[in-house]
C-alpha cells in the first residue's frame, strides 16, 4: 500500500523541498509560512470570514449529500470534503464575467457562482439533464469524462482571443478562463493537448489542478515521476505549487495567475496540493487502498479548522458570526433533506429541449415535423 510521508506523497518533493517551493500564507500544523514568488496575503477580514462561511456550508452539503445517497435518494455522490480551501480560495480570485470549466467535484465553486444545492443534487438524483444555465452563471456543465473540459476551456479561451482581434469594440477586454481538474485527469492525453495549445497561443487561461493524491485508487507516484506543477515548464508556461489547504495562499496564487492571463501573459498551471478526506465517490471504498494513519495526518491539516484557528487568533471569530454560519449550514441541510426526495421526474421531451438553439426546430423535431 502506498502512503504519504509527513503529508507528502511519494514521487513528490520531500517535505523540506516542498516547503521551499510550496506557497503557504496561513500557519500550518508546524506553523510554517512560505511565499516563494513573493505572494502576499491580501484578503481583507470580510473576505476571510466569507471564505470560512462558504467552506463550512460546502462541507455540510457534502455530508448531507452523502447521507442522501446512502439512503437511496441519490444515485451517486462525488465528495469534496478536504478540498474546500482550494475551491473557495480560487473562485474568489475571479471576476464575475470570467468563465469556469469544472470537472465533477467543484461543489464549493458552484455554490459561490450561485448554483443552488438542489440544482447540484438534481444531477446526482437523475432528475435533470444539465442542472443550471451555464451562461447565466459563467459556470459550465459538470464533466465526468476526465480532462475533456480542459480542451473545452482552451476552445473558449481561443474564442476570446479571436474575438478580441476581430471585434475589439464588442468584447470585454479582460475576460479570463479557469479550468478545474484533478491529478488523475492530468495524466490524460486531452490535458497534454490542452496545455500545449494554450501555451503556444498564449491563451488567457488558468489550469487549476487539485492534486488530492489519489486518482480513485492510483496514487500520484504511479502517474508522474516529477511534481505536477513542474510539468508546466515542458509546455512553456509557469507552474506554481500552492498549499491547497491554505485558502489565503490559493486565493493569492490564483489571483496572480488570472491577472497575468488578463494582461496577455498567457496561461499558468497551478497545482493545489490537497487531499480528499473521503472516497473518490460513494461507490468507492478508500480503506482498501489508503492507510488509516495517512488519512489522520491529513485530517490534522483540515482546511476549515486551519482557517478557523487563524480567524480566532485574529479576533474575527465572534459568537454571532459563528452562530450565523451554523444557521446557514443547518438551513441548507433542512432544505436539501426536504427537497431532494420530492424532486419531480423530468418530462421525456426535456432530454431534447436544449439540443437545438432554435426552439422552433426543437418543436418540429419533437413532433416529427420536417425542418
Amino acid at each position: 500500500m502506498t502512503s504519504t510521508v509527513n503529508g507528502v506523497a511519494p514521487g513528490h518533493p520531500d517535505e523540506a523541498t516542498a516547503n521551499r517551493h510550496m506557497v503557504r500564507l496561513l500557519p500550518g500544523v508546524r506553523g510554517e509560512v512560505a511565499s516563494p514568488g513573493g505572494y502576499q496575503a491580501g484578503a481583507d477580514p470580510a473576505l476571510l470570514r466569507r471564505f470560512y462561511h462558504e467552506m463550512v456550508v460546502a462541507r455540510r452539503l457534502d455530508a448531507e449529500a452523502t447521507a442522501l445517497q446512502r439512503t437511496g435518494e441519490l444515485g451517486l455522490w462525488v465528495a469534496s470534503s478536504g478540498q474546500e480551501a482550494a475551491q473557495v480560495g480560487s473562485v474568489h480570485a475571479l471576476r464575475d464575467h470570467d468563465q469556469i470549466f469544472p470537472s465533477y467535484r467543484e461543489h464549493a465553486v458552484a455554490l459561490a457562482r450561485g448554483i443552488t444545492p438542489t440544482q447540484l443534487l438534481s444531477l446526482f438524483r437523475g432528475t435533470d439533464f444539465g442542472g443550471w444555465d451555464p451562461d447565466a452563471h459563467r459556470f459550465r456543465a459538470y464533466t465526468l469524462v476526465l480532462a475533456t473540459q480542459t480542451l473545452h476551456a482552451v476552445g473558449y479561451a481561443l474564442g476570446i482571443r479571436m474575438e478580441r482581434r476581430r471585434w475589439p469594440e464588442r468584447v470585454t477586454d479582460d475576460e479570463a478562463v479557469i479550468v478545474y481538474f484533478g491529478d488523475g485527469a492530468a495524466s490524460e492525453g486531452d490535458a497534454s493537448e490542452a496545455l500545449s495549445w494554450a501555451a503556444v497561443d498564449d491563451l488567457p487561461l488558468v489550469f487549476f489542478c487539485q492534486n488530492n493524491q489519489w486518482a480513485i485508487s492510483t496514487p500520484v507516484a504511479r502517474q508522474t515521476r516529477v511534481p505536477l506543477y513542474r510539468r508546466a515548464e515542458g509546455f512553456g508556461m509557469p507552474g506554481v505549487l500552492v498549499d491547497g489547504n491554505d485558502v489565503v495562499a490559493v486565493h493569492a496564487v490564483t489571483r496572480a495567475a488570472v491577472d497575468r492571463a488578463r494582461a496577455g501573459g498567457g496561461p499558468t498551471f497551478i497545482e493545489a496540493y490537497t487531499y480528499r478526506l473521503g472516497g473518490h465517490s460513494t461507490a468507492d471504498d478508500p480503506g482498501r487502498y489508503r492507510a488509516a494513519d495517512e488519512v489522520e495526518r491529513w485530517r490534522a491539516r483540515d482546511p476549515i479548522a486551519r482557517l478557523r484557528r487563524y480567524l480566532d487568533a485574529a479576533g474575527l471569530l465572534d459568537e454571532s458570526f459563528i452562530d450565523s454560519v451554523e444557521r446557514a449550514a443547518d438551513e441548507l441541510a433542512r432544505h436539501v433533506r426536504a427537497a431532494v426526495p420530492t424532486m419531480p421526474d423530468p418530462a421525456a421531451d426535456r432530454i431534447h429541449r436544449h439540443v437545438l438553439t432554435d426552439s422552433a426546430l426543437t418543436d418540429r423535431a419533437l413532433t416529427g415535423g420536417g425542418g
